[in-house]
């Protein structure tokens, strides 16, 4: 005789401590659940509006400058490590981590121009307006030791930008032209132009690091090759680029920050039309700097914002601002792909974060996993149009937000404009056909009968 037995594993439903859930056994069978999607709707509503709820990107200003901070750069080698050039010629080494300003350098008299670092991240270069290139120390000199620089190179006109070589020791600088210099060398390797124009930026390829682009004055974004020491291409917008980004995953993609209020990305093997233009900013765009995973991107405006957008979407999906920040010059973001810094008018450095509502420290397992969950559930219901407008709703300044209005309507009227003048020279051209023509008009007005 055979006799059947229940048979239940206590790993199923017992706990392992007391500080452990209750575990619940659960039928995934849909005919049981019939009201599955509208409490999914219900919960994506919620984790929509919890999140503009704990939306505070803004995390510290590190403040020290006595001028403007007119560039940023990062170092390679380290996460918490910053520095920064102002107007006044003096440059900063911060430390993010302290939020402390742990060295301070004379560096130039007038501007500091442009400031990068070595690939290797034991030194770093600068230029100002007093037409000299200096190279640093990284780290401070010891106990008793007066701040001077490893080399100085004297040149002849006001250098505007300088850009390092991402693998060899082999930096860029543009001014009336762009130079490539070796760093063991008082004189550069070659001198590229295209024009006569002065060249405001400079900037390498991360991945085909021979290539290098740069914008002029005449409102051209030129692209060198190094190995051959002649320019490759032009392309000439509308209104002045002011400077360039590569994206550090794409080697032919790049965006260009112009002064016509869009940044437009472009492909370098196809540069007859831009990829996507990116239109939100309200003034001149100043600065551009790419997320370390190549998806976004920030942007730098007069408008006293900064903007985050997609590659792939012409409007952003992030605006940042405060009543104290004036005209945003500079902005870069960090290595770790979680932080963006921003260095305007008013003298100091703003630390936020990439994702407004993203908690900082450590998660536990539970958490991550309620993270994981609403984020899918957001993205599965984003199209609905209560949701979508929740999620993108941004406050703006009253300045903003009336030029964005203004724009709207100088916008529509063109477009008003444009239909019309077309409409009116489809019906000129249809009144002053020939007489030979009857039979279309014919065909064009059959009779009622």
């Amino acid at each position: 005789m055979k006799v059947k037995m229940l048979s239940r594993n206590p790993d199923h439903y017992v706990r392992e401590t007391k500080l452990d859930l209750h575990r619940v056994p659960r039928n995934y069978d849909p005919t049981l659940h019939p009201f599955e999607v509208p409490r999914e709707y219900i919960r994506a509503l919620n984790a929509t509006k919890l999140e503009r709820v704990f939306a505070k990107p803004f995390l510290a200003s590190l403040d020290g400058h006595r001028d403007g901070v007119n560039c940023l750069a990062k170092n390679p080698k380290s996460l918490a490590t910053v520095l920064s050039g102002a107007c006044d010629g003096e440059v900063k080494i911060w430390n993010l981590t302290k939020r402390k300003c742990i060295r301070t350098i004379q560096a130039h008299e007038g501007f500091v121009r442009g400031i990068c670092t070595r690939f290797c991240g034991t030194s770093f270069f600068t230029v100002g307006d007093d037409k000299t290139v200096k190279q640093w120390k990284m780290d401070g000199p010891s106990c008793g030791e007066e701040e001077e620089p490893l080399h100085t190179i004297l040149g002849k006109t006001v250098y505007t930008g300088i850009d390092h070589h991402w693998r060899e020791a082999v930096f860029a600088t543009c001014g009336q032209q762009v130079d490539i210099w070796d760093e063991q060398r008082t004189n550069p390797i070659c001198s590229m132009t295209w024009g006569f124009d002065s060249i405001s930026s400079v900037k390498f390829n991360p991945i085909e690091t021979f290539l290098l682009g740069s914008c002029a004055s005449d409102r051209n974004i030129v692209l060198y090759d190094m190995r051959q020491a002649t320019p490759l291409k032009k392309v000439i917008l509308d209104m002045r680029t002011n400077t360039i980004c590569w994206n550090p995953m794409e080697a032919f993609i790049f965006t260009a920050a112009n002064e016509d209020y869009n940044l437009y990305t472009f492909d370098m093997r196809a540069l007859d039309t831009p990829v996507m233009v990116h239109m939100d900013h309200v003034s001149a765009v100043l600065d551009v700097d790419y997320s370390p995973t190549g998806r976004e991107f920030v942007s730098a405006s007069f408008d006293k914002s900064i903007r985050i957008f997609p590659v792939d979407k012409s409007r952003s999906r992030e605006v940042y601002h405060t009543k104290r920040m004036q005209h945003v010059i500079c902005v870069k973001w960090t290595a770790d792909s979680k932080y963006i810094m921003s260095g305007s008018d008013e003298m100091n450095i703003r630390l936020w974060k990439a994702n407004a509502s993203e908690k900082l420290g450590v998660l536990t397992s539970r958490e991550k996993a309620a993270t994981d969950y609403n984020q899918k559930l957001k993205e599965k219901f984003q199209h609905h149009p209560h949701i979508k407008r929740i999620s993108r709703h941004r406050h703006l300044p009253k300045s903003i937000y009336s030029q964005i209005q203004e724009q709207r309507i100088m916008k529509e009227a063109r477009r008003r404009k444009y239909v019309l003048e077309h409409l009116y020279l489809s019906q000129y051209h249809f009144l002053t056909l020939p007489s030979h023509s009857t039979k279309t008009k014919q065909n064009m007005y059959p009779s009622k009968e």
